[in-house]
């Protein structure tokens, strides 16, 4: 099966981490960044210049990002019918008890902290890919763009 997969990330490190592990991975076929959460909003709601974006499988998506950040993504998400069933793993630095409370609370499917170690970061996300993409059953896709 193809899977897209939206990172929301402003940490270029990271995404470039991200891209390598996912684009060597066996699932992932289309990998679609967004740099804050402003950005990610438009492109899951196909607004100019995202007319044509594919719909994701999933979402990893950082709290802390510019303009947008993580918490207000997750209540524009949840909140809207046509975006809700989206699986949204949360991937942060943050390990404080209340960022994870919060993210919960606001309806993330997962919350998992970013490794700092890259064979720890490499196994984090084959975890990612392994359970969301080849275990879970996701809901069928509705929409036809991101």
């Amino acid at each position: 099966m193809t899977h897209t997969v939206l990172v929301v990330e402003d940490n270029e490190a990271d995404v470039e981490l991200l891209r390598y592990f996912l684009r060597s991975g066996p699932n992932v076929t289309h990998l679609v960044i967004a740099n804050d959460g402003v950005e990610a909003l438009r492109m899951l709601r196909g607004e100019p210049p995202f007319e044509k974006a594919l719909v994701p499988s999933m979402i990893l998506l950082d709290l802390n990002l510019p303009r947008k950040d993580g918490r207000e993504v997750l209540v524009e998400l949840k909140g809207d019918p046509d975006l809700c069933q989206i699986p949204v793993i949360v991937l942060s630095t943050s390990d404080a008890p209340s960022d994870i409370r919060q993210a919960y609370a606001l309806h993330a499917n997962c919350y998992l902290r970013k490794p700092a170690d890259a064979d720890d970061f490499e196994r984090t996300v084959r975890g990612i890919e392994e359970f969301w993409l080849n275990i879970a059953k996701l809901p069928p896709r509705v929409l036809t763009r991101i």
